[in-house]
């Protein structure tokens, strides 16, 4: 355990990006990249995104590596260094939610207000 994670506390963040989203990156290196998220990380308030974040890791051999050498390979990047890119404008924005009367929420992008269609519900079949 390292100094970050041992004044922390153990609760995990309220993120409002899912799995399956298309995200564009606001701040950084990879400034202005776009990519699917990959995992989401609450106890971390991180993501990972497909093609963004990507750092090399020099890998000794093992059964899964026996090669060893040199790999690329996808970390987190903050949850608030991303933003949920809205299909019409195709630029990122952040994420709210509305609250029907029968309680059910819905994702909403905060510049135009319309809901945000489930990218995992379209891949699954409507699962």
């Amino acid at each position: 355990m390292n100094k970050h994670n041992a004044t922390k506390a153990a609760t995990p963040y309220k993120i409002r990006l899912k799995k399956g989203d298309n995200v564009m990156v606001r701040v950084g290196k990879d400034k202005g990249k776009t990519g699917t998220v990959i995992a989401v990380h609450p106890r971390d308030n991180m993501v990972t995104v497909e093609g963004v974040n990507i750092v090399k890791k020099h890998q000794k051999p093992n059964r899964a590596y026996p090669q060893g050498g040199i790999i690329d390979i996808t970390k987190p990047i903050l949850v608030s260094k991303v933003g949920l890119v809205d299909p019409e404008s195709k630029k990122p924005t952040r994420v709210g939610y509305n609250v029907a009367d029968d309680g059910t929420k819905t994702r909403v992008y905060k510049s135009s207000g319309k809901t945000v269609k489930e990218a995992q519900a379209s891949r699954q079949g409507g699962k």
